[in-house]
């Protein structure tokens, strides 16, 4: 937990389980809480005078937008930033949100800690705002109270008579008998030539003088000042006489030059951002392309740095993330003429420009230069540190013609280092995109799997741990293609693009209802199946006759099959998806939300919906540990169920601490590696057998000493599901 910041967040959502878990891990955050739970009573708590607004961008009534607009006509509410959340991120919403005057915004996910950085973040950000507008604002009143440095010049003779405000600024003490000869050789060499054509502008057509330049004073003080002026002509039309004013403008220019920097600047390395690499690669291409020239971008990203932030801290990481700039910056060539660059894109991923590349060795040697300056321990209060980099690298014209295909493969040549053991460097090859061949091989294979009869289904059990029962299964889809096994992330997004997921699911359907009728027919006691249903299926018209049909087909209650569907196929169509579940609660068909707590459903809407049971996602498991986010997450998500009468199950136990934790918070219905891993129809038989033969399993069952055993072997957690 953070220690307590006294920051006042004010967070606004007509959602109260959304509310709840949001202000808990800002909460945790040492941030201090102010909820409203409408667009009306949050522009009441606005009085208060938040640090900063957590807005809901979709509320009924006045929603986030409108109330955004009303806050920034409050007193004070142009300068409090408001951090819009949504659950839509295309570019209207985006840019709906900023019309109405929101700082930034957020696409709802489960990623907590990332908000509450954001969060952090903005307070930071605003509190520099404040300061550069504090001093513009300064800047501001010095110049309306104060009398600007008025100035003569006698055109004939040269001379150059300033008042006492004048003088001052250019730290002249006394009389100087001053010439615009002396003026111009106080002018900076890169200002002299805009000055003179604003003179001879001045001169030959009338124009009125009006530059902003740098100039070293009498003083000896290098300063930006403004001059305005007019001038007096004689018969002939030519000038005789200019009068103007000066104005020393440099804590103005500092403060552009400030905001500029935050644009343009990566605040912790001080390195060139994404958005400004983007631009200087861009110019640099074209500089090549004209002179027939080469150059070369090299993909850095460093290996294991992870394990710096986790077992360290984030403070020691950026101290690192600095001094690793600092190497990259000697890595390349000094000379500022020949246009080397280093940026960091984010996170510990970083990218070198080299320009002129007349050697076609000379990146391989940089890369290698970057390599060993990595290899050097980075100590750090006085502890040292060791970690290494992966470099890819792109060429202008072989590998690319453009900054976005050029920094694509490096990127790809430096994954591929990565897969082969990282602390190397790799040059982008055609083959690397081979994958993408594999992709498209796959794909035609995945459309001949019903025909060659290559899908199956395992079987996970769902354990009930006050009974030491296995009430239910969850049936996963696996292929069995080219003598393996195929992971469903290979093949799923593969059948959801090309639409063969509704076969497949029809298919996963109909042969989960046959397992849970031989099962009856073998005398067991009834077991239900879960199958998950993706969204396109699941809003396919005749969805609800073909569930209809398949359980009088195979002769099985409606209460012996669950469907799992995910919170984002819940709301993506109000109404119909009422009307589904409802018909759906008819058969008795059982209905689980899968993934629970990932996406963004609203309470009022969870009432409305025919459900029996939320599945909390194993994201929220695999961490669970005492007093963390995810238990004060997991524990929302469990309350909130029971004040719904709805069951709960939790996916992805593995340790015993998980278990014990889940029974504590009250879900007793449980799976994952813990109890068994997905396995075959015969093997997931024999358990249940066993499972209802013996009674209650004590195995599964926490007993007075605590103490948990498994029928199956615990496996260890990188083993694929």
């Amino acid at each position: 937990m953070q220690p307590p910041s006294h920051e006042r967040i004010l967070l606004v959502d007509d959602d109260s389980v959304t509310r709840l878990i949001t202000a808990s891990i800002l909460a945790k955050h040492g941030f201090v809480v102010d909820e409203a739970g409408s667009g009306p009573e949050a522009l009441e708590h606005f009085r208060n005078g938040p640090d900063c607004v957590l807005l809901d961008a979709l509320m009924p009534g006045m929603d986030g937008f409108a109330t955004c607009r009303a806050m920034r006509s409050l007193p004070g509410g142009a300068n409090v930033p408001v951090l819009m959340l949504t659950g839509l991120d295309d570019e209207d919403s985006v840019a709906h949100a900023y019309d109405a005057g929101a700082t930034d915004f957020f696409v709802k996910s489960t990623q907590w800690t990332l908000l509450a950085q954001r969060t952090r973040y903005l307070l930071r950000a605003a509190g520099m705002r404040s300061e550069l507008e504090a001093s513009r604002a300064k800047l501001a009143r010095a110049q309306r109270i104060a009398r600007l440095g008025s100035w003569e010049w006698h055109v004939g003779d040269g001379r150059l008579l300033g008042s006492d405000l004048c003088n001052s600024i250019l730290g002249i003490s006394g009389h100087l008998d001053l010439r615009l000869a002396d003026f111009r050789r106080r002018v900076h060499p890169d200002d002299l030539a805009q000055l003179d054509a604003e003179l001879g502008r001045l001169m030959d057509s009338g124009h009125d003088l009006s530059i902003e330049f740098r100039i070293e004073n009498f003083a000896g003080q290098a300063i930006h000042v403004r001059i305005d002026g007019e001038a007096e002509r004689g018969a002939d039309g030519r000038p005789v006489h200019v009068t103007g004013t000066i104005q020393d403008v440099t804590q103005r220019r500092q403060a552009e030059e400030q905001i500029r920097a935050l644009a343009n600047f990566d605040t912790l390395t001080g390195l060139p951002n994404r958005r400004m690499f983007g631009e200087r690669f861009s110019a640099a291409i074209e500089l090549a392309r004209r002179r027939n020239g080469r150059l070369a971008a090299l993909f850095v990203d460093l290996d294991r740095f992870k394990q710096i932030n986790d077992s360290q801290g984030h403070a020691v990481g950026d101290l690192v993330l600095r001094e690793v700039a600092d190497r990259l910056r000697r890595c390349v060539r000094s000379d500022e003429t020949d246009g080397d660059a280093v940026a960091r894109l984010g996170g510990d991923e970083f990218v070198v420009l080299l320009t002129e590349v007349g050697n076609p060795d000379h990146p391989g040697l940089v890369a290698e230069r970057i390599l060993k300056a990595m290899r050097r321990p980075f100590t750090i209060a006085g502890r040292d540190n060791f970690i290494s980099a992966s470099v890819g690298i792109a060429r202008f014209p072989e590998d690319g013609d453009n900054a976005e295909a050029l920094l694509r493969n490096a990127d790809a040549a430096m994954y591929s280092v990565k897969g082969q053991g990282r602390n190397n460097v790799a040059a982008y090859r055609p083959e690397l995109n081979l994958a993408d061949r594999k992709r498209w091989e796959l794909e035609q294979a995945l459309h001949k799997a019903l025909e060659r009869e290559e899908l199956v289904l395992h079987y996970q059990p769902q354990i009930d741990a006050r009974a030491g029962t296995i009430p239910g299964v969850e049936a996963l889809m696996r292929w069995q293609h080219g003598g393996r096994l195929v992971p469903p992330g290979d093949f799923i997004p593969i059948a959801e693009e090309t639409g063969l997921i509704v076969p497949f699911g029809e298919w996963a359907l109909e042969t989960a209802a046959r397992q849970a009728a031989d099962w009856l027919a073998a005398g067991l006691q009834p077991v239900r199946v879960a199958v998950n249903i993706p969204g396109v299926h699941f809003q396919r018209e005749g969805f609800v006759e073909f569930v209809r049909d398949l359980l009088v087909r195979n002769g099985i209650p409606g209460h012996l099959l669950e469907l799992e569907i995910t919170e984002t196929m819940l709301m993506a169509d109000l109404s119909a998806t009422v009307d589904t579940l409802a018909r759906l609660a008819r058969l008795q068909v059982r209905l689980s939300i899968d993934d629970f707590g990932t996406g963004y459903s609203s309470l009022s809407y969870l009432k409305k919906f025919a459900i029996d049971q939320l599945k909390i996602d194993r994201s929220f498991v695999t961490d669970l540990k005492p007093d963390s986010d995810n238990e004060a997450i997991t524990g929302a998500i469990i309350a909130m169920a029971n004040a719904l009468n709805l069951e709960t199950i939790a996916e992805g136990v593995e340790t015993r601490e998980q278990m014990r934790l889940l029974q504590r918070r009250g879900c007793h219905l449980m799976q994952g590696y813990f109890f068994s891993r997905p396995v075959p129809a015969a093997e997931v038989t024999r358990l249940i057998e066993d499972n209802q033969a013996s009674g209650p399993k004590a195995e599964w069952k926490l007993g007075d000493n605590g103490r948990i055993m498994t029928l199956v072997p615990a496996l260890d957690s990188a083993v694929a599901a």
